[in-house]
């Protein structure tokens, strides 16, 4: 209750006030993190990492803060991962190119694949964008320039900016960590903006935000293509850094590992997918004497978090701490 002479209205604008300062905190905290990393851990693997968080924040902002579920995302992927790596293999791009190149052509193929799922909503639209990212993956199993099911090997690093030699793991994982941050701050701002309100008003009650005038399916595609647009920034990364785009980069698991990372992480939180990522690609690569079965351990996690953890790793933690996270 608010205090004598005190509007009531300051005591949840002070607490959002303290909620984002809180995050602001936790934010610094996982760059510095992330900064000292290298010296604990192997470099090659904290880029995969930060490549499938990056593609992880990308597809919860979709899902966590518009409520669109995609099981076709592997698609944006992928292509990006296949534009990057033929860019700089084939065309000789320097990897700077080589990426943005990958990002707009994801951009492209994310409002071509909005604008024929996003009037569809639920299952439906989850069908649709599973329909055509596996229409991709048969284009992609037959084009010449994707090597088939060899992928396109040997992808140059290059040099950043004709400056910065990333065949050096040290130098590619600082530029790793700038895109990924670059990315996900992007991603922050994105859903606190009056834009992302928008979007969370859609996902809460999309009758209402239509009644109050908002063209739905505009904020809904434009939140696809920048979700699109990002996860082939991810995908465009990650094939820069292992020199290597394949056919598992766009095949339909991948779209159900990143919808693993999101439900781990936590649906609709800030960090949530970066947990989730961390834990799911911690599990393949220490479990990976298991073959196949790291497959199913994996869905034995992802029951236990279902059962114990409905809100995700950070989710429930947040509501521990009673802080948005």
């Amino acid at each position: 209750m608010a205090a004598r002479g005190e509007p009531a209205a300051i005591g949840p604008v002070v607490a959002a006030g303290n909620g984002l300062r809180h995050q602001h905190l936790a934010i610094a905290g996982m760059a510095a993190a992330l900064a000292v990393a290298p010296l604990v851990l192997y470099p090659v693997f904290l880029m995969k990492v930060l490549c499938f968080a990056l593609f992880a924040c990308a597809f919860n902002l979709l899902i966590g803060y518009v409520g669109l579920l995609s099981f076709g995302h592997a698609a944006f992927f992928g292509t990006a991962a296949y534009a990057a790596g033929h860019a700089a293999k084939v065309w000789g791009f320097p990897p700077e190119l080589a990426v943005l190149f990958a990002t707009a052509c994801s951009a492209l193929l994310g409002l071509v694949f909005g604008w024929l799922a996003i009037r569809r909503q639920g299952i439906y639209f989850a069908m649709i964008t599973l329909a055509l990212a596996q229409m991709l993956y048969f284009f992609y199993l037959q084009a010449p320039f994707t090597g088939g099911e060899d992928g396109i090997q040997a992808i140059p690093r290059g040099r950043l900016l004709g400056v910065l030699d990333l065949s050096h793991d040290l130098v590619m994982y600082w530029v790793v960590l700038a895109v990924f941050l670059a990315g996900f701050l992007l991603i922050y701002r994105t859903i606190h903006s009056p834009f992302g309100q928008v979007l969370k008003a859609i996902r809460e009650n999309e009758p209402r935000a239509v009644s109050l005038g908002y063209e739905v399916d505009r904020y809904k595609l434009l939140a696809f293509v920048l979700s699109a647009a990002l996860s082939g920034l991810a995908g465009g990364t990650k094939a820069i850094v292992f020199r290597l785009a394949s056919l598992t980069d766009v095949h339909w698991t991948m779209s159900g590992e990143v919808v693993l990372m999101a439900l781990v992480g936590g649906l609709g939180t800030v960090f949530g997918p970066i947990v989730g990522a961390a834990v799911i690609v911690s599990l393949q690569n220490y479990l990976a004497g298991l073959g196949h079965w790291v497959t199913i351990v994996q869905g034995l996690i992802f029951v236990a978090c279902v059962l114990a953890f409905r809100r995700g790793i950070v989710g429930e933690l947040g509501r521990l701490l009673g802080k948005p996270l």
